[in-house]
């Protein structure tokens, strides 16, 4: 407080002639404004801050994101909506949230590591207190894996320091060179804290290409045997999925301690897409432009997308990546 009276005393002009009433105008407009400044709603209204104990995760947001912008993914929508929620309305969890997406590109991962992002923090994948972490941009050379190592050890304890509920997103993992992940296992275990720091508050996501091979063969022999994709469970996926990460050499968990230890919560699959949910895609792009549908431009951008199997032609085997680059050559139509 004297500080601030100190810097008003220098800021206002004539201040050593100032009158005793003028003066007492001066220090009481100095204490309110100290209080407002010192009143954190009022100070996170202009400032980003760190969402405290009061704060809950906007699941609405979330929910309306996963239900109006993620297609054909009963199983991420489920168990996304319901770990998130749960890991944020516990008021003493005893780990972090560890949540690792799997599946075929553009099938929706990276569209749901931002929607959760945005329920914990309002600017979302922009907040200062979630972090991007690309494999072949921030670890691309095998040779400075312990440099690697050491710097992401640091990065985390450092963000967590600063914020208990920081989120840690970590694409491409299947390019991720073996053992590196192994470094942030502290992080993600039990412990109450490490040097006094906790992390039981903090959000891990990793995404992943590891393992569609294995989830689009269980879609596919649902559909060849007549079963609606809805019936698929994660009893069906998860188990098997976790395992065949474990022992693949490129799946950036490769006999990783994380796994091992049981370590990461859930192993979310996101199921191949059909011509019906690329479509939902295609509709859902042209409304976030601001345009209206046209169903004969649907159609005709749907067409121009690849589907495997070869005889089948089933699955879109770029997903809904392709889609906004598409679209740009029908938009005068639209």
């Amino acid at each position: 407080m004297q500080l601030q009276l100190g810097l008003l005393w220098l800021l206002v002009p004539g201040s050593a002639a100032l009158e005793p009433i003028s003066l007492s105008i001066a220090i009481g407009a100095a204490s309110v404004l100290t209080g407002y400044l010192s009143y954190p709603s009022f100070y996170c209204g202009f400032v980003e801050c760190c969402p405290g104990e009061r704060d809950r995760p906007n699941t609405t947001a979330l929910k309306e994101d996963l239900d109006n912008k993620l297609f054909g993914q009963h199983l991420a929508k489920d168990v996304i909506l319901k770990a998130v929620t749960g890991f944020r309305n516990n008021p003493n969890p005893k780990k972090p949230l560890t949540l690792s997406l799997h599946g075929w590109g553009g099938t929706g991962k990276n569209f749901v590591s931002q929607f959760i992002a945005k329920s914990i923090h309002k600017a979302g994948q922009k907040s200062k207190f979630v972090h991007l972490f690309i494999a072949t941009l921030h670890f691309p050379h095998d040779h400075q894996i312990t440099l690697y190592k050491d710097q992401l050890q640091t990065w985390i304890r450092g963000n967590v320091s600063a914020c208990a509920r920081s989120v840690f997103i970590f694409d491409e993992m299947d390019k991720l060179h073996p053992g590196l992940i192994d470094a942030i296992k502290p992080f993600l275990d039990y412990y109450e804290q490490i040097d006094g720091v906790s992390y039981r508050r903090a959000i891990f996501i990793f995404l992943s290409n590891a393992g569609a091979d294995l989830i689009n063969k269980v879609a596919l022999d649902f559909w060849r045997s007549g079963k609606d994709r809805k019936q698929i469970q994660l009893k069906d996926l998860e188990p098997v999925l976790s395992v065949a990460v474990f022992n693949n050499k490129n799946s950036g968990l490769w006999h990783s301690s994380l796994i091992d230890r049981n370590l990461i919560d859930y192993f979310v699959p996101f199921l191949p897409l059909e011509y019906k949910h690329l479509k939902m895609c295609i509709r859902a792009e042209i409304e976030s432009g601001g345009k209206k549908i046209n169903e004969a431009i649907v159609d005709e951008v749907a067409k121009e997308m690849t589907f495997f199997p070869k005889d089948e032609k089933i699955y879109s085997d770029k997903g809904c990546k392709l889609v906004p680059q598409k679209l740009l050559f029908y938009w005068e139509r639209l």
